[in-house]
């Protein structure tokens, strides 16, 4: 997840609003302030999931206390003994003292088993073996993964429409609908709900970026 949570307010079945999580709580808290009719909830838009919202404060405390980003782990991975015959000088392990203005990090121990041929190739690349594994690592981790990304938009869609539409007809049909892949299937099923639950099903399941229609 981004460190930017993006949620959407519902006021019985009308979006009140989609944005950052601090902007969606200041307007459901103009709405409860107005005397809003119906419930209100707030659903995480990556996870379909409710949202429990701290409206205590000021308008300032509140976007604040809302707008913190999730803590990312900074650490790095250090291979094991194993590996360590094929890193540079300076690149020990993790208890050894390290070089002059080297921070720190977590570190992780592994058993890394690689052929001869692949312990030459690491030894030599650029910064030795190290260095090159996490770029690597790295470099993989940032290819998108489709499968994963279709699973997460069909995840966030249940979670949304069990919520909101558990009790709506077609509920089942559209459930079976959106694992099995079939947009066009969904889309029929859906047809007579409130339009403002139809649309957000809808863009949920489209934000894997490669629905089937």
């Amino acid at each position: 997840m981004s460190d930017i949570t993006i949620c959407t307010a519902f006021c019985g079945a009308r979006k009140l609003f989609s944005g950052p999580l601090g902007e969606v709580a200041l307007h459901v808290k103009r709405a409860l302030e107005g005397g809003a009719a119906d419930a209100i909830q707030v659903f995480d838009d990556s996870s379909g999931r409710i949202v429990d919202l701290d409206l205590r404060g000021s308008d300032e405390e509140i976007v604040a206390r809302l707008s913190q980003p999730a803590p990312v782990y900074r650490g790095r991975y250090r291979a094991p003994t194993a590996l360590s015959d094929a890193l540079p000088a300076g690149e020990g392990q993790a208890g050894e003292p390290r070089g002059r203005g080297r921070p720190r990090l977590g570190v992780v121990a592994r058993e890394v088993t690689l052929l001869p041929r692949q312990w030459e190739w690491l030894a030599a690349q650029p910064g030795g073996a190290s260095p090159t594994l996490r770029r690597l690592i790295d470099s993989e981790r940032k290819k998108p993964d489709t499968r994963q990304q279709r699973r997460r938009a069909q995840e966030a869609a249940y979670h949304f429409m069990l919520a909101m539409a558990g009790d709506l007809p077609g509920y089942e049909d559209a459930t079976r609908a959106l694992f099995a892949g079939d947009l066009g299937a969904l889309e029929r099923h859906i047809a007579e709900w409130p339009e403002d639950v139809r649309m957000h099903v809808l863009l949920l399941v489209r934000a894997d970026g490669g629905a089937e229609g």
